[in-house]
């Protein structure tokens, strides 16, 4: 008979670590005497970051005494206290291998049915004095498990534990979490979890990408690694502020229309610009705005017979071949993605497709109205003073089934994004093409300010050079960072982290150029063209896209 060994709780408080704060209810200490369990928490207990934690999907996390042993003896250590993994309920017995998502439990006068296994999550290597905690807690395949309040009670310590229900399915914890984390994933048991009504929201949606994903046709490689050199055939000025350059060679890969390009320029500098013509031809095409270091190069320097750094076509921003009607979204030099996919659809002739641009610059204009009379259904709206209004899209009859793709300025993305939500487009069907530095995700910090990106404080490093695309930024490592995430982090380059160990995969990004080598090694690879910063270091001279 299992048993609930302690009953732990806390609050959650403001920790010092590593110079900045985190907000965190990860210390947990022992009560004695039943307390009342409700949907949502023990009383007397809180989480400090809900949007990964708590929750009535997430309302108690148990562990087990026995992994408690595992990790005494796997650190040597002989001073762990009851709740210091974090956990409510300390159980004897309950093994991960052995519960089921999905299973039901009664203990005192409360009954709980397990939701998921533990968030990867760095507060646990945090609290722990460990930071590779929780790679090995999924490595080792004990991560423990939230339950859910199924009916409120009472429980104490010495409480019996009783199986009430066994969960569709019958996939253990450890099961589940290595479905998510680990490779080699067994498809079978990929798509049974799609079966489980108990298991979380989140996880059922991971699953259902992964599943989605397996479905796929597998993503093509980039056509070749890091940087080689184009020939420019022809610089051409579109308006006072944007030129194309027509990039050649022998057999250049075909591209999908919405991909870009990155380039290097002397200096060093890197910068991405979107391809801005028809797939499929024999020459790349990228339009530049004047508007900075990079760009006054590409203006003022470049002619027909020099040669260009570039990386290969990438980005997921691309247009999906599908048969039902297309809207494409642009503001000013945003037009560029968009209107390679308007070559893709005047070739094809055969969606209805709705052009919105707003835009004070001519560029492009006698080609777009080309590409746009030559479609049977189109419809052409174009704003050179302000942008349309929730009645002004309304009334422009777009179909609610539409594939909506906008590529602008932040806000303006942001803006009509949620105007045709509002309209009545599905979320899921509304793309976004971003070439500035996406939004960070650091789960628990408080207090941050947004600081422009600039080199660490400091000596420079001597190390090889890391360029951070993205932000614009180069800088030589130093082995005092101990990852690229952590020389992101001292040179304020918004990046996306949680597990802080390879677990994961929040911080992947694509690796434009160069070789890095790994410390801890990530449970599973991240996939070709990409790196996992969090524990990542170069072993050259890389470019990354943050």
């Amino acid at each position: 008979m299992a048993t609930l060994v302690s009953l732990n709780v806390g609050m959650p408080k403001d920790v010092e670590w590593q110079g900045r704060t985190v907000h965190t209810g990860i210390w947990k200490s022992p009560v004695e005497g039943p307390r009342m369990v409700r949907r949502l928490n023990v009383d007397g207990d809180g989480q400090g970051d809900l949007g990964g934690h708590g929750g009535e999907i997430r309302a108690v996390l148990v562990y087990q005494l026995d992994s408690y042993r595992h990790w005494q003896e796997h650190f040597g250590r002989d001073d762990f206290e009851y709740g210091a993994f974090g956990e409510n309920f300390t159980v004897d017995g309950l093994p991960d291998h052995e519960v089921c998502v999905g299973d039901r439990y009664r203990i005192g006068t409360a009954e709980f049915e397990v939701t998921q296994p533990r968030v990867t999550c760095y507060r646990v290597g945090m609290r722990m004095g460990e930071p590779e905690l929780p790679s090995l807690l999924v490595g080792h395949k004990r991560p423990g498990f939230y339950l859910r309040v199924i009916t409120e009670g009472t429980v104490e310590a010495g409480d019996e534990i009783v199986r009430t229900h066994v969960g569709p399915e019958e996939l253990s914890v450890a099961d589940v979490d290595g479905l998510l984390y680990l490779p080699n994933r067994d498809e079978e048991k990929l798509r049974a979890t799609l079966r489980i009504p108990a298991l979380s929201p989140g996880w059922q949606q991971s699953f259902r990408e992964l599943v989605e994903k397996a479905d796929e046709e597998p993503v093509e490689a980039a056509a070749w690694t890091g940087f080689k050199p184009l020939q420019i055939e022809q610089v051409v000025r579109e308006s006072e502020s944007v030129v194309s350059v027509l990039l050649g060679g022998d057999k250049l890969p075909s591209y999908r229309a919405g991909q870009y390009l990155t380039v290097r320029v002397p200096g060093p500098a890197i910068r991405s610009y979107s391809l801005s013509s028809a797939p499929g031809g024999t020459s790349y095409r990228i339009s530049v705005k004047r508007d900075g270091l990079a760009s006054r190069y590409i203006h003022e320097e470049l002619a027909a017979g020099m040669t260009l750094d570039v990386a290969a076509p990438r980005g997921d921003f691309v247009l999906e071949e599908a048969d039902g009607p297309v809207l494409l979204v642009s503001g000013g030099i945003g037009i560029t993605p968009v209107l390679a996919m308007l070559h893709s659809l005047a070739t094809q002739r055969t969606r209805p497709v709705w052009w919105i641009h707003v835009t004070r610059d001519p560029a492009f204009t006698s080609e777009v109205d080309g590409l746009l009379d030559a479609l049977p259904d189109m419809h052409r709206y174009v704003y050179t003073h302000g942008r349309p209004t929730p009645e002004e899209l309304r009334a422009l009859g777009v179909p609610k089934d539409a594939t909506a793709y906008i590529c602008g300025p932040t806000v303006f993305m942001d803006n009509l994004r949620e105007l045709l939500a509002e309209s009545g487009i599905a979320r899921d069907h509304i793309h976004t093409e971003l070439f500035g530095t996406l939004p960070p995700i650091n789960p628990g910090l408080v207090g941050q300010t947004v600081v422009p990106p600039h080199a660490p404080p400091g000596a420079p490093g001597t190390g090889p050079l890391v360029t951070f695309a993205r932000s614009g930024l180069s800088v030589p490592w130093s082995a005092q960072h101990g990852s690229l995430l952590e020389l992101a982090e001292a040179c304020d380059v918004p990046a996306r982290w949680s597990c802080r160990t390879g677990v994961c995969h929040t911080c992947v990004t694509d690796l434009v150029a160069g070789d890095v080598t790994y410390s801890p090694d990530p449970l599973e690879p991240a996939g070709s063209g990409q790196v996992l910063p969090c524990c990542a270091r170069p072993a050259d001279d890389v470019v990354i896209d943050l």
